[in-house]
């Protein structure tokens, strides 16, 4: 026995319904949700896209007139397309770029600590401002992980942030200390990646 042919305005009235009581179970799980609240977002992951969906929360927000403080711990005096468009906006957004490059790079433990925890200081400070609504820690995983600050003290100021106050941390690696502190963990997971086959980091993509 097969089934009867539906005509299409049957199979357009059964859609109907069918997304009726999907709307009605969905008011009612929204209806749940009344605390409004300042959140600590952690981005992390060996995938692409951390910072880049960070920069995206940051544009939203400067979309609804809120001021936002970055501090990025890793990039330095390298020219990124963030910071030019976000330079175009010197009364919503603060950014630091407080890194002096990887590691790799600087080859200086005792000097990537200290700009580690001048950035930390201008983080901190940044926290503290009530004119904030949003904070971007960008790569601060990074540090952590290098033990270049104290995690236990990091993640002690972030819970005590203000009530208001979003938070973004991004970078590989994030500790779990951090994650347990955490309202929302975002994890990019690598699937493909053009520098394995020999594409080169370019303007518009990575920086």
């Amino acid at each position: 026995m097969t089934d009867p042919v539906l005509d299409d305005d049957e199979i357009n009235r059964r859609h109907q319904e069918k997304m009726q009581r999907r709307q009605a179970a969905r008011r009612k799980v929204l209806a749940t949700k009344t605390e409004e609240r300042g959140l600590l977002i952690v981005h992390t992951g060996a995938g692409k896209g951390k910072s880049t969906a960070a920069f995206g929360i940051v544009l939203r927000c400067l979309g609804h007139g809120m001021r936002v403080g970055i501090v990025q711990f890793v990039k330095g005096a390298w020219a990124t397309g963030e910071r030019s468009v976000l330079a175009r906006f010197p009364d919503l957004v603060t950014c630091r770029a407080m890194g002096e490059g990887f590691t790799w790079d600087t080859q200086d433990r005792v000097r990537d600590i200290a700009a580690a925890r001048a950035a930390w200081d201008m983080a901190q400070a940044m926290i503290a401002d009530p004119s904030y609504r949003l904070v971007l820690l960008d790569e601060l995983n990074i540090v952590l992980r290098y033990d270049y600050l104290a995690v236990d003290e990091v993640v002690a100021a972030l819970q005590a942030k203000p009530r208001g106050l979003h938070v973004v941390v991004t970078g590989r690696n994030a500790p779990q200390a951090l994650i347990e502190a955490a309202d929302l963990v975002t994890e990019m997971t690598l699937v493909k990646h053009p520098f394995r086959a020999g594409v080169k980091a370019q303007p518009g993509i990575e920086f």
